[in-house]
């Protein structure tokens, strides 16, 4: 090969050379999307376990880091377990194998460490973004009035105002009749494939709705101490007993899908997002933690 050769070679090979995603690429690229300054203070985000400079092989998803989704992640060949919950909030105070951290605190850490898998997690950042807000409305068919209960207190003041938690809907109508709460619970039954728990009137008519994912917290007192809109019902993945007898007795239905029940799909949300920080889509994987309980049919003795 001659010079004239080398010269006919396209430019773009040399001066242009494939950057290998790394686990801190993909955590920058993460964070981008879901910014750690809106997470809650005593949250988690972003990379725990793992070693930035590392290339990403494959990337598994999952809505809890467990042992057993650690060791899925590791046989099916991943080197990054995406997760929307944290391997831990306090520091563990051990570090020993162990099939579950109720055994040993640590047991995560120890198992990711040991299967070389990373561990990374955006939970209420996740929760706050608007990708992650509008996830209940669309699957419910409800329309997001751009607005939040509660912003985010990192939020800034002239950016979106549906950054936060509790987004507020609109109810569809059903053959011009207002939708009812025992419609939209049945709704919640056919989309979600379990029956939730409904607190209030299930003939009340319902107009404006608030979702939120998880635990509901303060949500409930905050959608009765709305002044500019009435709210009908919450639909939130848990709320404690006590609360929710007292809001309903307010006047606020409930709809209780279950904790993971309600943030199982904002898995689907870290995969795109995933996808979108350059993770091929064939890569990317899913770990099913659809069945870590069921419901017993019942049995008449």
């Amino acid at each position: 090969m001659n010079a004239n050769d080398l010269s006919k070679r396209p430019a773009h090979d040399l001066a242009h050379p494939q950057r290998a995603l790394t686990v801190g690429l993909l955590e920058e690229a993460l964070l981008r999307a879901f910014p750690a300054r809106y997470a809650a203070e005593w949250d988690r985000t972003g990379l725990l376990v793992g070693e930035r400079g590392l290339p990403v092989r494959s990337v598994a998803v999952a809505l809890d880091p467990t042992v057993a989704a650690i060791e899925e992640a590791a046989a099916a060949g991943a080197n990054v377990l995406l997760t929307h919950h944290p391997a831990f909030l306090e520091p563990p105070t051990e570090f020993s194998p162990a099939s579950s951290v109720a055994l040993s605190s640590g047991a995560g850490v120890w198992a990711a460490i040991r299967d070389r898998v990373a561990l990374m997690s955006f939970h209420t950042a996740l929760d706050v973004s608007p990708r992650g807000q509008a996830v209940l409305p669309q699957m419910l068919g409800l329309h997001p009035l751009d607005a939040v209960l509660e912003p985010a207190a990192a939020a800034d003041p002239a950016g979106s105002p549906a950054i936060g938690y509790g987004t507020l809907c609109a109810v569809p109508s059903t053959e011009g009749a207002p939708q009812t709460v025992g419609q939209l619970a049945a709704r919640c039954t056919a989309v979600f494939g379990r029956a939730p728990r409904v607190w209030g009137d299930p003939e009340a008519p319902i107009s404006t709705v608030v979702t939120a994912g998880g635990s509901a917290g303060h949500l409930g007192r905050a959608a009765l101490a709305r002044t500019d809109r009435t709210i009908d019902c919450l639909v939130t993945g848990e709320v404690r007993y006590h609360a929710a007898l007292e809001l309903s007795g307010a006047g606020l239905a409930i709809i209780e899908l279950g904790h993971d029940a309600s943030e199982l799909p904002l898995t689907a949300v870290l995969a795109e997002a995933a996808a979108h920080a350059g993770v091929p889509e064939t890569a990317i994987f899913m770990v099913d933690q659809r069945h870590n309980w069921s419901y017993p049919e019942a049995i008449r003795l």
